[in-house]
């Protein structure tokens, strides 16, 4: 197995998992790089990840209510905010 020596390990990999559960609903999955896991409502990952972070906490309590199109448009503009440009 390649991946037990620390030589051939990806670096700072981070994975999102978005899925939905039959039971659960939409589930959002955030894999870091020791291979932990956590749920989140909305999250980010990269170079602005936390403008992106501190612009999705603000909404954070209105998410689980949003449509479709509400989830799209809170996207889009969170990608906006944070890179300063006017998607439309």
């Amino acid at each position: 197995v390649n991946t037990q020596s620390a030589s051939m390990r990806p670096l700072a990999v981070v994975m999102m998992i978005v899925g939905v559960d039959e039971e659960k609903g939409p589930q959002v999955l955030k894999v870091d790089p020791a291979g932990h896991f956590l749920p989140f409502k909305g999250t980010a990952s990269g170079a602005k990840e936390q403008e992106a972070t501190n612009f999705l906490e603000k909404r954070v309590e209105s998410i689980p209510e949003y449509s479709f199109d509400e989830t799209v448009r809170t996207a889009i503009v969170c990608l906006g905010n944070v890179l300063g440009s006017d998607f439309r």
